[in-house]
């Protein structure tokens, strides 16, 4: 199938709609994308006109949206592009949405933390701000174990999960934390 793939850099403009449906889960959000230009004869950085997309995302890329992404973060938004006419009240419009393959923060303006997904662990996919997310004391997410802030595989722990089930600590996370505790 010859589909345009695209990709957008740019802010998440409302928050995620998470839905539960017969084939999984589906979400979508509006992504604004401005671009910036250097204007010469004024010396500063102007803004573009704002072109706006719904992003629509199935199964467990909806999931880690919807427990990942709040208003107004950075992201860049990689997928199929997809353009619909509709009339509505008498008038012809028209639609862009991206249907999403992969999401993620913008690194250029800030810093993440990437926690890898357990199935059956609910708590690391409940959407931003939910009052089932556990917060851990690194607000990170995730309960306090014996490993330390979190157990192992669990956001904040010292060690990482492996399919064995053992456990190793690697530089990101080292790095992570002393990040952290910089003031």
């Amino acid at each position: 199938m010859n589909d345009t793939l695209v990709t957008l850099v740019g802010n998440a403009a409302t928050g995620v709609e998470f839905r539960e449906t017969a084939t999984g889960g589906m979400a979508r959000f509006r992504f604004a994308v401005t671009p910036r230009r250097w204007d010469r004869e004024k010396q500063l950085w102007t803004d573009g006109h704002t072109s706006f997309y719904t992003v629509w995302a199935w199964r467990t890329l909806a999931l880690n949206l919807s427990g990942s992404v709040s208003v107004g973060e950075p992201l860049v938004v990689h997928g199929r592009l997809k353009v619909r006419e509709e009339e509505r009240e008498g008038q012809r419009r028209t639609f862009v949405d991206i249907e999403a393959v992969a999401v993620g923060h913008d690194l250029t303006r800030g810093t993440a933390a990437f926690r890898r997904v357990l199935r059956g662990e609910p708590a690391l996919t409940a959407p931003v701000g939910s009052v089932d997310r556990t917060d851990g004391p690194d607000g990170a997410g995730g309960s306090a174990g014996p490993e330390g802030a979190a157990g192992p595989g669990v956001p904040g722990g010292s060690g990482e999960a492996t399919r064995s089930g053992s456990r190793r600590s690697t530089g990101r996370q080292k790095a992570g934390q002393e990040l952290a505790s910089v003031p």
